[in-house]
């Protein structure tokens, strides 16, 4: 493949989970891969500890908003190799027909937005969300992609969905 491979994270509200792995991927996927996110009910912007988050471990957040999923259903919208929901409601929810169809995978993390308590308790969650996700993405960025049948690549980022989470 020429092109990085395209990935898009999905979540309902797009204000947290899905912008802390768009952000992350985009830093340590070396190049090989464009991250994106999106939700089916975007909240209109991004949760202010997802950014602070990011912006304290030096991670991307130039760029990052919370948008609808209909812009990468779009005809001049990048083309998506694989898309990965990361909240229980995104996973259950009717996508829209995602052309070339994408690899797909549910990568539920539990959301630190809904985490209610003091502020360090809220930034533990956030943090905890972003350590959970960063080992998800460790295991995909390792794989062979080009060397893995769409049947095994499907098995592959399944059992990564399914990986014990840092506490």
């Amino acid at each position: 493949m020429t092109r990085p491979y395209n990935v898009l994270f999905l979540c309902t509200g797009n204000s947290a989970r899905s912008i802390l792995a768009e952000s992350l991927l985009n830093q340590i996927g070396g190049g090989r891969f464009a991250a994106y996110s999106a939700g089916s009910f975007p909240k209109g912007e991004v949760h202010p500890l997802a950014i602070e988050l990011l912006a304290s471990l030096h991670l991307p957040t130039a760029g990052l908003r919370s948008k609808s999923w209909d812009e990468f259903a779009a005809p001049d919208a990048p083309p998506i190799d694989f898309i990965f929901t990361v909240c229980d409601d995104a996973a259950g929810e009717v996508c829209p027909i995602w052309p070339g169809k994408p690899v797909t995978a549910h990568w539920g993390i539990p959301d630190p937005a809904a985490v209610a308590g003091s502020e360090d308790v809220r930034r533990k969650a956030f943090r905890e969300a972003l350590a959970a996700m960063q080992a998800r993405l460790r295991l995909f960025t390792s794989l062979r992609l080009e060397a893995l049948d769409r049947l095994s690549l499907q098995h592959a980022l399944d059992r990564i969905g399914k990986t014990e989470v840092p506490a």
